[in-house]
């Protein structure tokens, strides 16, 4: 189990002279230096450990935004606004320029149809026909859906079932924590056993429970698989954004976020990038501003969302393994 701290707010043993990033560093470093080699789904071969904890203090607007190398907090923001609209297609995705989803659609569709055409040209036919979208564009019951349209089943007569209301859990748990904050009941879960094999890749950011402390609302997320390089520090800013959000709409302040990985990985092919962004040195120290309080979670947009003081090293490119 690797266990790192930021500071300030950091449990004792733990430099209250260190960058809140420095943990997620050694992590990478560690990782890449002490992980074990092993073979994966995508071939590509990683290095991983299995358990590590990463503990981030929210306050004063404080967040876990990496800048040893850019990160683009905005895509992760639209992704996450994505998610909580329940929609699992690509097309909205792609019509504002995101395209960390792309990959996948676009593999199905090579081999579903043999029509060997670049990913460019996949994704330009996405936003220009919805009829193509629809068909190809979808990655399944991922985790926009589980979120918000968990899918229930209810008596149909004779032995059969019919689908039932879906079950809004981000709804369910902004009533929770506000007119129960005591609860230890307070969880969005993205595994659905019974859907995992029509997702075009089962959830890795899988569970998020949420915690009130006086007037504070902390978040453990839950992670079972952990891209370090490319995933991570997308996954640190969207629970912290989402942290955030949760807060605002339930009358708190944001307090801790609690990162846990399961399987824990550097891809073999990533050595450039992890080489390149251990060699820097982390620098500011970035705050958000929502600068509004829509009426629910489900109503907030890209332009709510301001950042302060952040300043990061260039952008490192990396292949992503599919």
């Amino acid at each position: 189990m690797v266990t790192l701290a930021s500071a300030p707010d950091s449990p004792p043993g733990t430099s209250a002279d260190a960058h809140y990033e420095s943990p997620y560093l050694q992590l990478m470093r560690h990782v890449w230096e002490k992980g074990d080699e092993r073979r994966d789904r995508t071939g590509v071969g990683t290095r991983s450990v299995f358990g590590a904890t990463l503990r981030f203090s929210l306050a004063d607007g404080r967040m876990p935004l990496i800048t040893t190398k850019r990160v683009y907090w905005k895509t992760a923001t639209r992704e996450l606004l994505w998610f909580l609209t329940g929609n699992t297609n690509i097309r909205p995705l792609v019509l504002q320029g995101v395209g960390i989803w792309n990959e996948w659609p676009h593999a199905n569709y090579l081999r579903a149809t043999g029509d060997d055409i670049a990913l460019d040209t996949f994704v330009a036919r996405i936003a220009q026909d919805e009829d193509f979208a629809a068909r190809w564009g979808d990655l399944g019951p991922v985790y926009g859906k589980q979120w918000v349209d968990w899918p229930t089943y209810e008596p149909a007569g004779e032995g059969t079932f019919r689908a039932g209301p879906g079950i809004n859990q981000v709804a369910q748990v902004v009533e929770s924590l506000r007119h129960n904050p005591g609860s230890r009941r307070h969880i969005i879960e993205g595994w659905n056993v019974a859907e995992l094999d029509r997702m075009a890749l089962p959830p890795c950011h899988k569970t998020y429970q949420f915690h009130v402390a006086g007037d504070r609302l902390n978040c453990a997320l839950y992670q079972r698989s952990c891209d370090v390089a490319l995933g991570l520090p997308f996954n640190l800013w969207s629970a912290a954004l989402l942290t955030a959000m949760m807060a605002q709409q339930t009358g708190l302040k944001p307090g801790e976020l609690v990162w846990m990985g399961g399987d824990t990985h550097l891809y073999l092919n990533h050595a450039g990038l992890v080489e390149t962004q251990l060699a820097r040195e982390p620098q500011g120290e970035p705050r958000l501003e929502i600068t509004r309080t829509p009426p629910s979670i489900f109503d907030y947009t890209i332009e709510d969302f301001a950042v302060t003081g952040y300043a990061p090293h260039p952008p490192i490119k990396a292949p992503v393994a599919v």
